[in-house]
């Protein structure tokens, strides 16, 4: 018997404690801190260690218990970031995922779930309100979003063949990092990257859009894409995608949605989305706000050619052997990935058991509980709310405290002292050049009670670096 193989028994034995394990850890999570009291040195000491050469057996699984006291838990009162809350049945489906180990390059290496990928991707577009899209699951939304201007620059200014040209691509300030890194994996530049001005509500200016590339035309340069945000990641705010979209019409542009963050949240308020259907291409975080384990993400297209134009270039030994259209689909012919993860199941999994109406309810939960925390911090006279909450992230900042030194330097303490308290969690955002305090709602365990904690923590916080005497720089 081959020493990788165990029997039957064996195996359930691990995946029962592997199970029980998950289950206490799930029911514990109301009562953990929100980040462990941990440091760089104790987590890599309490790691630490050389691979054995001979097997522990059993024994091995008793290192689980220590490395879920060393995580970060998926707290009902985590509100940093943008990440999901991890769904558990989407959980047992990406568990299941695993032990098929399917290969989904193409039909013929895993029928069932490259039929269930596609499937997954048409009805889901279709709950979007963006009928007829078709795409692939990958990675996450800085993989879907080098794909969709890998699509645009091969639509406009190929490079395949003979190398990048020179190519100019708008999106507003608050575009996502994902942006310029794939601007320069592309070989574009990122200094082809044309930021517009947003307005009062961090929303690009269509004025200012149709401005720069009229200069960029005068002065000879060549525009071919717009990416428009869907949910920045700072605040939230969704591009005015049908005005942009006319924009892109009338110039001959290809329009990128990058709607990692937000475009999900469609399924609950499609009316703050007009204009998503419009896209030539749109990236999907379902492992944002569908609350799936991570990763999932998702690129939609409008052209199946055009995907084929940017990413088929396949060997010999890759060919599809069959006629059939439905037995000769590769993915690989239209996405950047050949070794592929059945991403698609989790999700497929979680949405049959729960239902789509569900996920509408939750999404909506959360744009509710932005708003109680935007409220919270309206009353409170030391608090300031700065940005419109578009959707569930709420921009809010202390205000600034006689003695205490710089703004800045005295909120970016108080975060500090907020995570070292550990009863909630919240990241930070720059907007105008100022530092703010940041909470971002796409997490189904978070109650009311949850959201009321906030204030309170962040103004405890600000007490506790008050009472230390020490001046922020």
């Amino acid at each position: 018997m081959n020493p990788l193989q165990i029997n039957d028994e064996n195996y359930r034995a691990l995946a029962q404690r592997v199970v029980g394990l998950s289950c206490e850890y799930l029911g514990a999570l109301p009562q953990l801190r929100t980040f462990p009291q941990i440091t760089g040195t104790s987590v890599r000491d309490a790691l630490a260690g050389a691979l054995p050469e001979k097997g522990q057996g059993a024994v091995a699984l008793d290192a689980l218990a220590e490395v879920l006291r060393l995580s970060r838990p998926p707290s009902p009162r985590f509100f940093g970031y943008v990440l999901g809350s991890g769904e558990p049945v989407a959980a047992l489906g990406d568990y299941l995922a695993s032990v098929l180990n399917q290969n989904l390059t193409a039909w013929r290496s895993a029928p069932a779930a490259v039929t269930l990928e596609r499937q997954t991707i048409e009805s889901l577009a279709a709950a979007l309100h963006c009928p007829g899209l078709r795409g692939s699951f990958c990675g996450g939304g800085s993989l879907a979003n080098l794909m969709g201007l890998a699509m645009a620059r091969e639509a406009h200014v190929p490079a395949n063949a003979q190398g990048a040209s020179l190519g100019i691509v708008y999106a507003s300030t608050e575009v996502h990092m994902s942006i310029p890194k794939a601007m320069a994996l592309l070989g574009l530049g990122r200094e082809q990257l044309h930021l517009v001005p947003v307005d009062q509500d961090f929303r690009m200016d269509v004025a200012q859009l149709e401005q720069a590339i009229a200069a960029d035309r005068a002065a000879g340069r060549r525009p071919f894409a717009v990416v428009a945000s869907s949910g920045t990641v700072n605040t939230g705010s969704i591009d005015p995608l049908p005005e942009i979209a006319a924009v892109c019409r009338a110039q001959g542009l290809w329009l990128h949605v990058d709607g990692a963050y937000g475009a999900l949240a469609a399924l609950a308020v499609p009316e703050r989305f007009a204009g998503l259907n419009e896209a030539d291409s749109l990236s999907l975080d379902p492992h944002k706000w569908l609350y799936q384990p991570l990763d999932c993400g998702l690129l939609l297209y409008r052209d199946a050619a055009a995907a084929r134009r940017a990413f088929s270039f396949s060997g010999e030994y890759v060919r599809p052997l069959a006629e059939d259209p439905v037995e000769a689909f590769a993915f690989f012919d239209e996405s950047l990935e050949l070794s592929r993860r059945f991403r698609a199941l989790k999700l497929w999994l979680s949405l049959n058991y729960h239902g789509l109406e569900a996920f509408r309810c939750a999404i909506r939960e959360d744009l509710k509980h932005a708003q109680q925390l935007a409220h919270h911090v309206r009353l409170s006279e030391r608090l300031e709310l700065c940005a419109p909450v578009s959707l569930s992230a709420v921009c809010f900042r202390h205000r600034p405290v006689p003695g205490a030194g710089d703004a800045d330097a005295f909120n970016a303490a108080v975060l500090r002292r907020v995570l070292e308290r550990g009863r909630i969690y919240l990241s930070n955002a720059t907007l105008g050049g100022a530092f703010m305090l940041r909470a971002c709602f796409v997490n189904h365990r978070t109650t009311d009670e949850d959201v009321a904690q906030v204030v309170p923590e962040v103004l405890a916080a600000a007490d506790e670096v008050q009472a230390s005497g020490r001046p922020q720089r």
